[in-house]
């Protein structure tokens, strides 16, 4: 039995006197079970994640929680993600979970403590907001979670009790997710661990690049749904078009996934050279580009990231494909680097080498490109193209959309390549509509393509590879899609 909760009123609720209260956990059946919605298949991926954790940290205890909710306004909640390495070492997905690995010769034990909901009989079932389960629909039970995740639980209520004896000791705690778990374990390390965790992750495994190839699959659909989408919103004045599409995607990511795996860029025309273009709340013009960054989220919490960019009348203007061209050469040539052994920084070099050999020869890079791409980034005219280019050609890809962040440079942006590793390949060129150095007919021209690319000890796999690139079979995909309906 879950322990006995008090009510969980807003100022807006209507008092409950103890005799309703005592009435309402009368006469109810059993509510019926609630299957574990995580699939069986994660646990011995799972399982042999934890294995490599405890190699790294034999003797020590380790804590990794996977966060609790956060106040969105007043007594509303954003909705809950979990913390990526969390669900990466058990594949559970709830808030206020919390993993611990307790030394035991030479490995761990594992526990995973999930919350134990009010059920029938019990009157917080029907007074708890929070813990109650008539509030927040049917919930897996404790011992379902174990059967499904093949990992030992222990209620949540039992954490504090367990973990007191190690309140003093050098224990390597996740922390930042849940202030209840911080301040049991106030002596904790955290950054070993979460770099440990996020170097473990930079590989990934069969199990997660399946989930990475589904993301981008379901991610696939979302864009045809938006290029469907586009005749109704193209050339009307004060409808923000790109948020209609912004929400066209969305449905989409939420009828296959969990969520989108970021805020999506829909932005059309100028918008397109504001990198993190966030607002969406623009009008979708005649004859301008639209570049859609976007990517679906999977149950499983593994997020595609994928951008293409798009003329919306369906044709292209002689300026827009020649910087169109130029970024899709830039990109191949990238995607040619990706490959087990090579540096994490080799297809940067080799997209930006063509991005600046293409502005050198337009007139707008004042210096040829051995220059602007000298290793020397103090020598006069070095890196210069970056007025235009903006960001790096790739970052890591998988349960974060920039994912394994806290890992060492040493291991990511100065290391090398190992084949299951999984990155974005995402040059770009952005003119400002304001940018006295840019012809007059490139001005507020923004274009990005943008894949999902699996390293192996061969060719590189391109997981979103199949959706168009090339300028004439983009048109083409937007005619074919713009004919048929939507399926859900």
């Amino acid at each position: 039995m879950a322990a006995e909760q008090e009510p969980d009123t807003g100022s807006h609720d209507i008092p409950m006197p103890a005799h309703l209260r005592e009435a309402l956990a009368q006469d109810w059946d059993a509510a019926a079970p609630m299957p574990h919605p995580a699939s069986p298949d994660v646990a011995p991926y799972a399982a042999r994640r934890r294995a490599a954790v405890s190699a790294q940290f034999p003797g020590v205890l380790v804590v990794v929680p996977a966060g609790s909710m956060r106040v969105r306004a007043n007594d509303t909640d954003y909705p809950f993600r979990a913390a990526s390495s969390f669900t990466w070492l058990t594949g559970e997905t709830v808030a206020d979970a919390v993993l611990v690995m307790t030394p035991n010769g030479s490995g761990h034990d594992s526990t995973l403590y999930v919350r134990q909901y009010a059920n029938p009989g019990e009157a917080a079932y029907f007074t708890s907001r929070t813990h109650g389960a008539v509030w927040l629909g049917n919930v897996p039970r404790v011992d379902d979670t174990s059967a499904v995740l093949g990992i030992a639980t222990r209620p949540l209520d039992a954490l504090a009790g367990d973990l007191s004896a190690c309140r003093d000791d050098a224990v390597a705690v996740l922390r930042g997710f849940d202030p209840s778990v911080d301040a049991l374990l106030p002596k904790g390390d955290n950054d070993g661990l979460a770099q440990a965790l996020d170097e473990l992750r930079l590989v990934k495994d069969e199990w997660e690049l399946g989930r990475l190839r589904y993301a981008c699959e379901v991610t696939g659909r979302g864009f045809a749904d938006v290029v469907r989408e586009l005749p109704r919103v193209i050339g009307r004045p004060g409808l923000r078009g790109e948020r209609w599409l912004e929400g066209t995607f969305w449905r989409r990511a939420r009828l296959e996934g969990n969520e989108v795996g970021y805020t999506s860029i829909l932005a059309s025309g100028t918008h397109a050279t504001t990198l993190h273009w966030w607002r969406n709340h623009g009008a979708i013009e005649p004859g301008s580009l639209l570049l859609a960054d976007m990517g679906v989220e999977t149950d499983e919490l593994y997020t595609a990231d994928v951008t293409r960019t798009m003329p919306v009348s369906g044709e292209w203007t002689p300026a827009q494909l020649k910087v169109y061209r130029a970024v899709l050469e830039a990109q191949a040539a990238g995607i040619a680097e990706v490959k087990a052994g090579a540096d994490f920084l080799a297809a940067h070099r080799a997209a930006q080498y063509v991005l600046a050999d293409h502005l050198h020869s337009w007139g707008i890079l004042p210096v040829p490109v051995d220059v602007a791409c000298a290793e020397d980034e103090e020598r006069p005219g070095a890196g210069l193209q970056r007025r235009y280019t903006l960001h790096s050609t790739s970052h890591m890809l998988g349960i974060d959309v920039h994912d394994c962040a806290a890992a060492r440079e040493e291991n990511y942006k100065q290391g090398t390549l190992a084949a299951g590793a999984v990155l974005t390949v995402e040059p770009g060129l952005y003119f400002q509509a304001h940018d006295r150095t840019v012809p007059p007919e490139l001005r507020g021209i923004g274009v990005r393509i943008e894949d999902d690319v699996a390293v192996t000890d061969g060719a590189a796999v391109n997981l979103s590879g199949f959706l168009p690139r090339d300028p004439d079979e983009i048109v083409a995909w937007m005619r074919e899609v713009q004919g048929t309906p939507a399926q859900p």
